[in-house]
């Protein structure tokens, strides 16, 4: 063991030091929850329970210190709808809106009780109230009431009622339910409470047993609001853009009102809307899209909304533009709050181009640098044509994106058309892509709108749709009447059969990484990371196995320089520590290591080797030369479980890590110490 232990020391001491600070975060997730609104209090001791924005935080009294709870921390829900505090089992009862609960003590210990949440019950499960007594918590629900042991953690008896309870007490001798149509029964409390045949309904009763107790809220809400975590302002990430190392995003829909929030250096702070409403009038800002003026020294970015443009510089609101002092049209010409801006992209001259859906004559428009606007009217998206209206601009034309060619990219991500849109700006023309037909001659039928178009490291275009990705390959751009490709996966099964590449995923957006991965956000199946060959399923995240909030995505983008991976969700922001950063363009002793090295006794998990150029060739080697595991790295690493060929833990020692390019060229060498 001495011996084992001096080779380490010897080998790597400094590279290990380095190496767990940078790689301890690869492959985490964290959640950045809003926690903006107070809802309930909840008193421990010293310590003071918070449900904020439908998440839960922590105060302790003494050392006044704050710990902030979710899915990424041990937490076993997203959403929060109600909680408790049980002072007989000491131990916080947080009830989530799809009926998981969660048992949390003062030490962050906690207990899942997933009981009503897994049990298969016909009608509704809402968990619509919590009532304590004594160790016993009374679970108000949409079929009767529940008694969960809490100091047991476990579901001690359901009675199923047959009507929806919205408040549970207890009086004297007495159990009370009260109905959501405020019919009350009751039930002996020795009685058989299981059989509803003992339930009775009465008009008898003290209206008060239902009257919560707010004293906690009322005696500590002053303190509270002054400790508020730093966090978003809501949970609504529709739109997230990641640039010049700060993290700006908006609602991205014209249902939730809320302005730009900037996330830079773990601090969050918000664009002031007291600004916009003194000088605008107006309250409602349903933000869509932002874009950031690449030549700018200062914080420029303008947003498109509902009901016009608005432009800002270092957080302050410049400046708002509709149809009084700009070329941006009303919808129908009277309701001024539809000039719909869903779309808005800088060039890399500083000129902002946007897009004015459903627009009476023209949909894209430029301001230039120097403060001049252009209309560029194209009848190829003008064609909206429904609920009595023909030949506007269409629905929903968004997802502007400059290419590495210079060409101007958006979409249509509306039903009355699925469309893309090619727009050459020097030259004033535009190609509308409205059929899409694949490499086979069938024609795909996309019904929901294209979400986006995105470029990958090939310079091919990715078109993303409802019915799942499609490819407009880079050599068929002068083509009138292209061909689309649906990627081919075969399934390697012995036959010569193929899938396409994830056939009927309603993609929402799409990020390529600097491996030239995919990272495919989707319409209730969470993310989706297909390899730089677009062959192989690296990761499939859903929020049943990873720390993803809900499964259904609307937005992504990445931090290149600590490859963390930013995702917007139906339930708010989290992020995924890829560990893709900058490109690498060569593989040495500097950049590749392993982690964790050495490998305790007690170490069980996936031994890692970082800092690989995509699809590298990985052997690792006994200190006498014997192969004990060969494969590729994806993206930028390679997994080992510890084992050799035969599945048996590998001896104390210390194993060479022999890695080549792709293409078998030479590479570098690590080693990882392992101690049994």
């Amino acid at each position: 063991m001495k011996k084992v232990i001096a080779i380490i020391l010897f080998v790597q001491l400094s590279v290990i030091q380095w190496s767990s600070i940078q790689a301890a975060a690869i492959g985490m997730w964290k959640a950045y929850m809003s926690y903006y609104g107070v809802q309930k209090i909840a008193a421990a001791g010293s310590d003071i329970f918070i449900l904020s924005a439908n998440s839960l935080w922590q105060y302790n009294q003494n050392d006044q210190s704050i710990v902030t709870y979710d899915k990424t921390t041990g937490m076993n829900g997203v959403t929060i709808s109600d909680i408790a505090w049980n002072k007989a089992s000491q131990r916080l009862i947080a009830v989530y809106d799809n009926c998981n609960i969660d048992l949390v003590e003062t030490d962050g210990d906690i207990i899942n009780v997933s009981d009503i949440y897994s049990k298969v019950i016909t009608g509704n499960k809402t968990i619509n109230h919590i009532y304590n007594n004594g160790k016993y918590a009374y679970l108000s629900c949409g079929f009767g009431v529940v008694k969960m042991n809490v100091a047991e953690a476990e579901i001690s008896e359901s009675y199923m009622l047959g009507f929806e309870v919205a408040k549970t007490a207890i009086s004297g001798n007495n159990i009370y339910a009260q109905a959501s149509n405020g019919e009350v029964w009751t039930a002996p409390l020795n009685a058989n409470l299981i059989d509803k045949n003992n339930w009775n309904q009465t008009s008898v009763f003290d209206p008060s047993i239902f009257i919560d107790d707010n004293s906690d809220y009322e005696k500590y809400i002053e303190i509270v609001h002054t400790l508020m975590p730093n966090s978003p302002r809501y949970n609504h990430f529709g739109f997230i853009r990641f640039w010049n190392h700060k993290l700006f995003s908006c609602t991205g829909n014209y249902s939730d009102t809320g302005t730009i929030q900037v996330y830079e250096n773990d601090q969050w702070r918000t664009y002031p809307t007291d600004e916009i409403s003194s000088l605008t009038g107006l309250n409602n800002y349903k933000i869509r899209c932002i874009a950031i003026d690449p030549t700018s020294n200062d914080e420029h970015v303008f947003a498109g909304s509902r009901n016009g443009l608005y432009e800002f510089r270092n957080g302050k609101f410049v400046k708002f533009y509709n149809n009084q002092n700009s070329p941006i049209e009303i919808f129908d010409g009277k309701s001024y709050d539809y000039q719909i801006i869903s779309g808005t992209i800088f060039d890399q001259d500083g000129n902002l181009w946007f897009l004015n859906s459903s627009a009476p004559t023209a949909s894209l428009i430029k301001l230039s640098k120097d403060g001049v606007f252009t209309k560029y009217n194209h009848r190829e998206y003008m064609k909206y044509s429904a609920h009595g209206y023909t030949n506007k601009s269409n629905a929903d034309l968004s997802g502007m994106m400059f290419d590495s060619r210079g060409l101007l990219w958006f979409c249509n991500n509306n039903w009355t058309l699925p469309a893309f849109y090619l727009y050459v700006t020097n030259d004033d023309a535009v190609r509308a892509y409205e059929q899409f037909v694949n490499q086979d001659g069938t024609t795909i039928e996309v019904s929901g709108g294209v979400s986006c178009v995105v470029e990958d490291a090939n310079a091919d275009l990715w078109i993303c749709t409802n019915v799942g990705p499609l490819l407009l390959e880079s050599s068929k751009l002068n083509e009138n009447n292209p061909t689309l490709t649906q990627v081919k996966v075969p399934r390697n099964d012995g036959t010569n059969y193929a899938d396409y590449l994830l056939a009927n995923v309603d993609i929402t957006c799409l990020k390529v990484d600097n491996d030239n991965r995919k990272w495919f956000g989707t319409k209730g199946q969470g993310v989706y990371v297909i390899s730089s060959d677009n062959m192989t399923e690296v990761h499939h995240f859903t929020s049943d196995n990873s720390g993803l909030l809900s499964d259904i995505v609307y937005s992504m983008d990445i931090d290149e320089s600590t490859g963390e991976v930013f995702i917007g969700t139906e339930k708010g922001l989290c992020s995924y520590m890829s560990g893709v950063t900058e490109p690498i363009k060569e593989m040495t002793k500097d950049n590749v290591y392993a982690y964790p090295n050495p490998v305790t006794p007690d170490f069980t998990g996936m031994i890692t080797i970082t800092g690989l150029m995509d699809n590298a060739r990985v052997m690792i080697l006994s200190s006498s030369g014997a192969l004990i595991k060969q494969g590729r790295s994806s993206g930028r690493i390679f997994q080992w479980d510890g084992k050799d060929k035969d599945g048996k833990r590998v001896a104390s020692g210390v194993y060479m890590v022999a890695i080549a390019t792709s293409a078998g060229e030479k590479g570098t060498v690590c080693k990882i110490a392992v101690i049994r």
